[in-house]
């Protein structure tokens, strides 16, 4: 369940509040056994309860405006907690106000000031009490002392919360009362009421009725344009009749003077001298400024004039240089004339000091043209090649009139675009390749090289062979070539018997739009290998047999008796030949010329000799290593031409007496013999 209580503020310690047994229908017996208790979210425990009876007590006095400040209802909230069986009950104190608190002001005296020509009627909002009570205790009405020249009135917020008003009755006279002293009284509405006063001083302020002269309308100074800041620029003099605060001058720049001017001047507000206070940063020769001269009256009275200040230019500003507009870069065809940059040259300082001369390097394939006011055009005057060069850093120089003149540079980077204006170049007129024949498939046989001052796909090189044909085949059949690096590499292998030089042109291309490209001819000399054996022309020999050649039977020394003649298909030193006797079935009767291969007698013929004889002759080249190749030549000694002629298969020559195989059987005849007489005289022993 819950209950409700009311209770004053400031009750005494032990007031009786009511009986909770009573109250909530509870055995105040068994509260002790029931273990009550009380419990409160309040750091002070406000109230207590008899365990014998039940009775409810003031434990604490309550101070409502301490325990609730400004709340309009200030309330406490309490739990009673009984056990066996467990209950739980609320409890909620209202605290009531009493009328404790006297109102306030917050100051112990207010002032005001009130000129003397105030109209009656002019209002001045007086200060509000502050009472802590709530309700009918709080501030319910003001009173004012009484005063001929001034009443009272209530007025009312938009939030409805009132505030007094002090009224002027009559107009006031400073030189009849200078000050006013007035109470203010606010009262509550407790019973009995209470109240709070505050002195309320009006002082009447003097009429300030003379505004400020100055002693000239308008003020004229001259300063050089670099005039350092502090520089005195005029002081300004004005005057006021009143006395005291209202005859005091002070001085300031008028609102209708721009900021600018404001920032840049200072003016002192007491001597009213003018001085420069920053860098003189304007444009025009003359600056107009208005100065205000104002009393220090209640309502200050104020007057102008007028100052003009004339800036005598120094040629304190160099030329400005700015790129509006540049193109970078600019491809190498460009035709002479072709704009490249825009350029803006501004002087601030003006007359002779602002105009501007411009000019560039006179090496440079480049010209200024002035264009607008201000304005130049940088053009090109020459043709360009980027090859010879890239860029140009282009500076430009404009000078302005003044004494001393001022100079400004600043350099633009120009670059250059390349266009394919170059076609490759080959390093050589022409090349020679040297290959020896026999050469392996693939082999490398040259690099020809070509190069391309531009740059890009317009200086990167391609390489091709062009059609052509060698030895009524095509050329492609013989070469092969790396299209990216020039490398040439053979098809086949060549032999110098068959074709021992050729030429053929190849083609460098880039790959620029158009595309350029050269040729050159490439000459291929095959070189000879000593692959050919010497071929024996005479005497020839036919199905094998050997070649015969008659001699005269009695035949002279010297005789010619046949040469041998022979043929090499090599070249140079692989075709010199030579010729040697390999064999002869008398080597004291023949002799070979090693250079003609003329085979001739060394002695005149004999009847003894032999009639045939066989000889064998070996060809020989010179290369390295040698080749070789033999004849065997059948000579007969006859007077005449046989009908047939004999058989050279044998040696010519006739057989020794004691060859090999005849020392054999004599050997084993031999050694039989001895046997069959060592056996006979073995049977003639036993038989004895």
């Amino acid at each position: 369940g819950q209950i409700v209580y009311s209770i004053a503020e400031e009750t005494e310690r032990g007031a009786s509040v009511g009986n909770i047994a009573k109250d909530l229908g509870i055995d105040a017996a068994t509260l002790s056994a029931r273990k009550f208790r009380m419990i409160t979210g309040s750091s002070k425990q406000y109230f207590n309860i008899n365990a014998s009876t039940g009775a409810l007590s003031v434990n604490e006095p309550i101070d409502r405006e301490q325990l609730c400040e400004l709340k309009s209802v200030c309330v406490l909230n309490y739990e009673l907690v009984l056990e066996n069986p467990l209950e739980l009950y609320r409890m909620e104190f209202k605290v009531l106000d009493i009328n404790d608190n006297s109102p306030s002001f917050p100051l112990s005296e207010y002032h005001i000031n009130m000129p003397e020509f105030l109209s009656p009627g002019a209002r001045f909002t007086l200060p509000n009490a502050q009472d802590l009570d709530e309700g009918a205790n709080s501030v319910q009405n003001y009173t004012l002392s009484p005063d001929e020249h001034f009443y009272l009135e209530m007025q009312i917020r938009g939030d409805g919360s009132k505030y007094p008003e002090l009224v002027l009755k009559k107009a006031l006279d400073r030189e009849q009362q200078a000050t006013h002293r007035l109470v203010l009284t606010a009262k509550d509405g407790g019973n009995p009421p209470k109240s709070g006063d505050v002195r309320v001083i009006v002082t009447v302020l003097d009429t300030n009725d003379n505004a400020p002269e100055f002693e000239h309308s308008v003020y004229r100074a001259s300063i050089l344009e670099n005039s350092p800041s502090g520089t005195l620029v005029v002081q300004v003099h004005a005057t006021d009749l009143d006395e005291g605060p209202n005859g005091e001058v002070r001085y300031s720049f008028s609102n209708t003077t721009s900021a600018d001017l404001q920032q840049m001047f200072s003016i002192h507000p007491h001597t009213g001298e003018v001085r420069v206070n920053g860098v003189l940063a304007v444009q025009r020769p003359l600056l107009e400024m208005l100065i205000e001269a104002r009393d220090n009256g209640a309502f200050g009275m104020s007057s102008t004039a007028k100052l003009l200040v004339e800036i005598t230019d120094v040629n304190n500003h160099g030329p400005e240089i700015t790129i509006t507009s540049l193109s970078s870069p600019i491809p190498e065809d460009a035709v002479p004339g072709t704009v490249i940059a825009l350029l803006s040259i501004l002087d601030k300082d003006p007359g002779e000091n602002g105009k501007v001369t411009c000019q560039i390097s006179e090496n440079l394939p480049f010209q200024l043209k002035p264009s607008l006011q201000n304005y130049y055009s940088l053009v090109t005057s020459e043709l360009l090649d980027r090859e010879l060069i890239s860029e140009y850093n282009i500076t430009i120089t404009a000078t302005d009139l003044g004494s001393p003149p001022i100079t400004t540079q600043k350099t633009v980077w120009v670059q250059i675009s390349d266009v394919n204006d170059n076609p490759p170049v080959f390093s050589a007129d022409a090349f020679d390749v040297f290959v020896e024949e026999n050469n392996p498939l693939g082999a490398f046989l040259y690099q020809v090289s070509a190069s391309d001052p531009d740059i890009g796909e317009n200086g990167r090189v391609s390489y091709m062979l062009r059609n052509s044909t060698v030895a009524g085949s095509a050329l492609t059949s013989f070469l092969s070539m790396n299209l990216a690096n020039g490398s040439i590499y053979a098809k086949r292998a060549f032999d110098f018997e068959q074709l021992r030089s050729f030429y053929f042109q190849v083609e460098a291309k880039d790959s620029g739009s158009p595309a350029l490209s050269a040729a050159i001819t490439v000459n291929v000399y095959i070189s000879d290998q000593n692959d050919n054996a010497p071929a024996i022309l005479y005497p020839t020999s036919q199905n094998g047999s050997v070649a015969v050649e008659v001699v005269p039977r009695l035949a002279d020394e010297d005789y010619l008796v046949t040469k041998v003649v022979a043929d090499d298909e090599d070249n140079a030193q692989n075709a010199w030949l030579s010729y040697h006797l390999a064999h002869s079935s008398d080597s004291t009767l023949f002799q070979l010329s090693p250079h003609t291969g003329e085979l001739r007698t060394t002695r005149s013929m004999r009847s003894t000799d032999f009639l045939k004889h066989k000889v064998v002759v070996v060809v020989r080249d010179h290369g390295d290593p040698p080749l070789s190749s033999t004849v065997t030549v059948g000579i007969l000694l006859a007077d005449t031409l046989p009908q047939a002629l004999p058989d050279f298969d044998d040696s010519g020559e006739p057989p020794p007496l004691l060859n090999a195989t005849n020392i054999y059987l004599i050997i084993s005849l031999a050694c039989v013999s001895f046997i069959f007489a060592a056996f006979i005289f073995f049977l003639a022993i036993i038989r004895l």
